[in-house]
């Protein structure tokens, strides 16, 4: 372990464990589990298309195997409209919360030693994760930004919301096309000649890496580790963004909303402006995705009311829970307490379907089989999660991390 990590991985764990044993456990903030639970599955929907196909070709419709055209548009178009950038953004704003659950006040050193080892943990399991398994890991970002978030956690939360929102906007303007032209702009005078024989030696590539992918296990993480190192090198570009979105996470819990204290009032208005977001979006991801017609700053003006959709989503399942619901939603909640289990398992599920060396279905799936694939993975997990929280504690990639991050052994199964 490098000495710099080394010096902030290592402390006291007497004192961790003095902590720990005479603190009684507390409850489980549900509307937590729920929201946690339904951003894992919405990842899925969004990160399959990077299992199914290389990173040249993954979110890239034009770069798909299969004509985008019909059913295959239009579940993409699903995905893009009520998924993307959706459900992440919840789970970023969720991180930001688990940091200061963890770690406590700035003013308590012990919490502090344990949240920073937690973080080192965090991003040993991503290098594991991101070159072993699948290349769209985003957990090393998460623990590289987690580092920053770190020092912002006892800030008040007006503070946390203004800085958020601040640097949220400064990363959003950067989409705005008079000040960053999109790339499609800069090749308006290509020949159409010329541009066709480009998008055809594009999709020669594609299919090469494909076809390497799906002949062999060396083949497949031969690709799987070129896509992990690049997105290594644009995760810097990430961070301030996903900081902010932590930021803003925690300032909303220390308000209330994410722990279901807000009035009803207050969660109602918050879905009808989600639901306006959210009708936005399907409108400016319609043009773009079928009709092939993007409307101009349409990707600018979906980051910035993308967030407002995801609120939407996260105050109408809170409501749901007040409506009494909360038995029914029950296996989503479960999926939220073992949220890192899982992420890791669709990444075990989905490169053994895709991968060569194992499924090797890379390519030979078009997007409605795709959607049939993610929802059976989602059935999987809401039966195995409520099935495995009756009997333990955590889930057992929850524990492993525990484990490390006290440095012992840890109790997993329930109480009794």
């Amino acid at each position: 372990m490098p000495a710099c990590f080394a010096r902030w991985y290592r402390f006291d764990m007497s004192s961790i464990t003095a902590q720990a044993a005479s603190t009684k456990p507390k409850l489980r903030i549900q509307s937590l589990d729920l929201i946690r639970g339904i951003a894992i599955l919405g990842i899925l929907a969004v990160n399959a298309d990077g299992y199914a196909v290389p990173i040249s070709a993954s979110l890239k419709p034009e770069s798909w195997p299969f004509p985008n055209e019909g059913l295959t548009a239009f579940s993409y178009w699903f995905m893009d409209a009520f998924f993307h950038e959706k459900f992440v953004t919840l789970f970023s704003m969720l991180f930001g919360v688990s940091l200061f659950l963890v770690g406590g006040e700035r003013n308590d050193p012990v919490r502090g030693r344990l949240l920073r080892r937690r973080l080192i943990t965090l991003f040993f399991f991503a290098m594991l994760h991101g070159f072993g398994i699948w290349w769209g890991d985003i957990l090393s970002l998460y623990a590289v930004t987690g580092c920053i978030m770190f020092f912002c956690r006892s800030w008040k939360p007006r503070t946390l919301m203004t800085v958020g929102l601040a640097l949220f906007l400064a990363m959003s303007v950067r989409e705005f096309p008079d000040l960053y032209p999109h790339p499609a702009q800069a090749t308006a005078s290509v020949t159409p000649e010329h541009a066709a024989n480009m998008q055809a030696e594009h999709r020669a590539r594609i299919a090469a890496q494909i076809d390497d992918a799906r002949s062999s296990w060396e083949g497949a993480y031969r690709a799987n580790t070129q896509a992990y190192l690049k997105l290594l090198r644009g995760d810097i570009d990430l961070v301030p963004s996903t900081l902010a979105l932590m930021m803003i996470g925690l300032a909303l819990f220390k308000y209330g909303f994410f722990a279901g204290a807000w009035p009803d009032r207050r969660y109602r208005v918050l879905v009808v402006v989600g639901a306006l977001a959210l009708a936005l979006v399907c409108w400016l991801t319609w043009q773009q995705d079928i009709l092939a017609s993007p409307v101009v700053g349409g990707h600018f003006l979906q980051l910035i009311v993308s967030p407002w959709a995801a609120l939407g989503y996260a105050a109408g399942l809170i409501l749901l829970i007040r409506a009494g619901a909360a038995r029914l939603l029950s296996p989503i909640a479960a999926a939220g307490r073992m949220a890192f289990t899982n992420y890791l398992t669709q990444s075990l599920i989905m490169t053994s379907i895709f991968y060569g060396g194992r499924g090797g279905w890379m390519g030979q799936v078009d997007r409605p089989v795709l959607w049939a694939i993610v929802v059976g993975v989602w059935c999987l997990q809401l039966i195995w999660s409520p099935l495995w929280m009756s009997r333990f504690d955590m889930g057992p990639f929850e524990w492993v991390w525990r484990c490390f991050t006290y440095g012992r052994r840890v109790p997993i199964r329930t109480p009794r």
